[in-house]
């Protein structure tokens, strides 16, 4: 597998970079470094080395690995499937891959449990047949690979922006204009290592992150917002939508959950009111365009009903 590093990647750590690009976990990037398959312009590459932009990275993708996580059945809500993937409505508080302090209960472990262990192997152990992620705290539509082949089509398609990710928002404060882009760096924030920041300058790595939104709902204190995604960062619209001066309802992270209308109704905030509403891609098998949507879950339903009625 070949990649030349483009222009965000500029003094990326190596095993952050290749994570990122082919949703390998970095703790399988540096087996892959450990064991002499990785190389940077020609030569064995370290999982710390920094990356300059238009440097070529080459490596053999590792054998498909037995998941070391446990099935368990678990209801899943599955919009589609076939042979090659699944497309998933992920409920809010569900985590997606096994991780310190989530070891079960995981999206990873339902579908395990649903296809008997048909998933992709790229991912690595920790992460089998996993694409994209969405937070735990948002729900909504991610898909799914139960082969290699389709995960690397998918995989591809992400990487040029060939996959349409819409997401709805209600966010804090009124917006200027009805619609807009975010085109903004995003990085570890340099003093919180549990959060990402807007990163101006070159002080610190970070990578390209666009977002365009549109105000489908304006309350005045609050916007009922649409957000596309052209790139995938972490915790992106949570970031940006904080870096405009308007965090997500319920986002405590990064601001929000602190307004008279969130406090009144924190029962129907569980985490950041975000939602994965639209997903689009091309099947990595036939080419036919694939469009999925789904409703938005009955506690952000309620929030709209209740800023219908207030006006």
């Amino acid at each position: 597998m070949i990649l030349t590093v483009t222009p965000d990647g500029e003094g990326v750590r190596l095993d952050a970079y290749l994570s990122e690009q082919t949703h390998l976990s970095r703790t399988a990037v540096a087996r892959l470094c450990l064991a002499g398959a990785v190389f940077l312009d020609g030569k064995p590459a370290a999982k710390n080395d920094r990356l300059r932009a238009g440097s070529e990275l080459r490596w053999e993708e590792p054998a498909a690995a037995p998941a070391t996580a446990e099935a368990q059945e678990i209801p899943l809500d599955i919009v589609y499937e076939d042979s090659d993937l699944l497309v998933v409505n992920k409920p809010v508080g569900m985590v997606v891959h096994p991780a310190p302090g989530n070891p079960d209960g995981t999206l990873v472990n339902a579908l395990l449990y649903h296809c008997e262990g048909e998933l992709s192997g790229i991912g690595g152990e920790e992460r089998p047949g996993i694409v994209h992620r969405i937070d735990k705290d948002t729900g909504g539509l991610l898909v799914v690979a139960k082969n290699d082949s389709a995960h690397r089509g998918l995989t591809e398609q992400m990487a040029v922006h060939g996959v349409r990710r819409v997401y709805h928002a209600l966010a804090r404060g009124g917006f200027r204009d009805t619609a807009g882009t975010v085109d903004a760096p995003i990085g570890r924030h340099p003093k919180d290592r549990k959060k990402m920041a807007v990163i101006l300058g070159g002080s610190h790595p970070a990578r390209e992150a666009v977002t365009h939104y549109q105000v489908l709902r304006d309350y005045g204190n609050i916007t009922y917002l649409e957000l596309r995604l052209e790139t995938g960062r972490t915790h992106q619209i949570r970031v940006h939508m904080a870096y405009l001066g308007h965090p997500l309802l319920g986002d405590t992270l990064y601001g929000g959950g602190n307004t008279p209308f969130e406090k009144e109704h924190h029962a129907l905030l569980t985490g950041q009111c975000l939602f994965a509403k639209e997903l689009a891609f091309r099947h990595p098998r036939t080419g036919e365009e694939m469009h999925f949507e789904v409703e938005l879950p009955e506690n952000f339903q309620k929030l709209l009903r209740i800023l219908d009625t207030r006006g």
